[in-house]
């Protein structure tokens, strides 16, 4: 076998490009499906019957939906229907869509962590439940929810690849780009999976110990 590493070299500025293109998708995504999750969440314990279902909804078609599915209904279908989106954001549209879902579920979690005597104890010193909602509640529920929330932020650094299907330029898409142009496959998918674990593996190591760090016990 007859392996060529020098390659790697040769295409070090698409891995560059792939790997920006990577973690500007997962920011973009992150930074839509925080507030877009804390939407949800609150929709989703509205009074209103309709807005509450909706909510539910919306949850419910998200978290069963693949998102690779998602990416192509965006990318082939919508432009049928009039609404074309450029390679990048249909990615974000996608990953946005389905993280803000679980998003919602994991601030919801944190948020019915937080005992009721704490919410009533609110309202009787005279605050209003938005109030004690911003005040007590969600300042509480962050800190049970960010272990949680930074595994959500990782898993979403991976699933980004997925998006390379339909020609994003980020990791995986040049990675196969370069394969299909060099024919070195074992050089540069070996490339890509030591940038991937490079970047990969901080990340994790950080999230053990935010787990350590916030872990709740009651």
């Amino acid at each position: 076998m007859n392996l060529d590493w020098s390659i790697v070299w040769q295409y070090r500025w698409d891995f560059l490009i792939g790997v920006v293109n990577t973690v500007l998708m997962t920011l973009v995504t992150m930074l839509i499906s925080v507030p877009g999750g804390l939407l949800i969440m609150l929709l989703r314990s509205s009074r209103m019957r309709v807005v509450r279902g909706a909510a539910i909804l919306y949850v419910e078609l998200f978290r069963a939906v693949p998102l690779i599915l998602l990416v192509y209904w965006i990318f082939y279908v919508m432009p049928r229907l009039g609404a074309q989106l450029p390679p990048f954001l249909t990615g974000v549209v996608a990953l946005s869509l389905i993280v803000s879902a679980y998003n919602s579920e994991t601030f919801r979690a944190g948020v019915n962590s937080i005992r009721k005597g704490q919410t009533d104890a609110g309202l009787a010193l005279g605050m209003s439940r938005l109030q004690v909602l911003a005040g007590i509640v969600l300042p509480q529920a962050m800190r049970r929810v960010l272990p949680a929330f930074s595994n959500t932020w990782v898993s979403l650094f991976k699933d980004t690849s997925l998006v390379s299907v339909i020609a994003v330029s980020e990791l995986s898409y040049v990675s196969l780009q370069a394969r299909a142009q060099s024919f070195r496959i074992i050089e540069i998918l070996t490339a890509m999976a030591v940038i991937y674990w490079c970047l990969g593996y901080p990340q994790s190591k950080l999230v053990d110990w935010i787990n350590r760090k916030y872990e709740i016990r009651e």
